[in-house]
């Protein structure tokens, strides 16, 4: 929902965090004592609701948003793998945007990693500014873990969601990498400095999204006094904390029940060749679908003139756009 604030601008008062909505008092306490890292909360946010509905484009829930709360209907407020999915994004989203703040130095509390000094077994020097990745996840885990913490970390919904946010945390903190810069006389390598990086959010997403179609479903049980989510079928090995775990199966999507948040998939487009999810068998659920004919124009026989201009002529073709009935 913070995301979808457009008519609030820089969260910069004490009182912007009492009328943010969706948040629980502790996370408006929060807020109020860290407001100049707010706006990069809400940066990970849109990050994370964009990169969601890229993920999931083809499928038959597409991560659509609804403008109430939650945003994405009752879907995440069931033990489904599509809020686990939500859930590890968001905390990575939160992460990224808060660990990119301080590398650019919008941030007073943080910046650089400068633990990442002195030189390396590989024979390169680590210098540059290292993404400070500790800070990102440390406030993400403050931040969006209290949620759950705050109603107690002991039902089968918290432990969930308290899983799946640090999956999401670990597709950063697995996938960091190494970048370096050449050092010497007109371009030779006489020698480089390096330091870490956080991979591009579109991998963050790509790891999670194949976390997703893995996802294990499990129960609660306990071991000794703790309670813990093991598999619900004994017979899948564990998973472990980079895995997405999930309660309740899911709906098929197929009709729209606003009621639910589920917008159906009537009037979404199909890809009338594929066998896939995307094709128009399985994402119209049976249903059939239209097929309209579309004239697009195009720049074609592009030529290029001397000395600064570059001609084309218009090109008109017809294309089918399918649609599920």
């Amino acid at each position: 929902y913070l995301a979808k604030l457009s008519s609030v601008g820089s969260i910069s008062e004490e009182e912007t965090c009492e009328k943010l909505k969706g948040l629980i008092q502790r996370q408006v306490q929060m807020c109020k004592r860290n407001l100049e890292v707010m706006d990069s909360v809400r940066r990970g946010a849109q990050l994370a609701i964009e990169e969601c509905q890229f993920q999931f484009r083809n499928r038959r829930w597409n991560c659509s948003t609804l403008d109430t709360l939650p945003v994405f209907g009752k879907v995440v407020t069931q033990g489904t793998r599509e809020a686990a999915f939500v859930y590890a994004i968001s905390s990575a989203g939160v992460a990224f945007a808060v660990t990119r703040a301080c590398s650019s130095g919008e941030l007073d509390k943080c910046g650089c990693d400068r633990t990442v000094q002195g030189g390396s077994p590989q024979g390169f020097q680590w210098s540059g500014c290292s993404d400070n990745i500790a800070y990102g996840v440390a406030f993400s885990q403050s931040f969006i873990d209290i949620r759950e913490r705050s109603k107690g970390a002991s039902s089968n919904r918290a432990l969930m969601n308290l899983h799946n946010n640090e999956a999401g945390r670990k597709a950063i903190l697995n996938n960091m990498r190494v970048e370096c810069k050449c050092h010497g006389v007109s371009g030779s390598c006489e020698f480089k400095t390096c330091w870490k990086a956080m991979p591009p959010f579109r991998k963050v997403g790509n790891v999670l999204k194949e976390k997703f179609d893995g996802a294990t479903e499990v129960e609660q049980s306990e071991i000794g006094s703790t309670k813990v989510l093991v598999p619900k079928n004994s017979q899948f090995k564990p998973h472990t904390d980079e895995d997405l775990v999930y309660l309740d199966s899911s709906p098929d999507f197929c009709d729209h029940d606003l009621k639910n948040g589920v917008l159906g998939t009537s009037g979404r487009q199909c890809n009338k060749t594929s066998k896939a999810i995307d094709g128009c068998e399985l994402m119209c659920c049976g249903r059939g679908f239209h097929t309209d004919e579309v004239e697009v124009v195009e720049r074609c026989s592009c030529k290029f003139h001397w000395c600064c201009s570059v001609k084309c002529k218009p090109c008109h073709r017809v294309v089918e756009i399918h649609t599920c009935r």
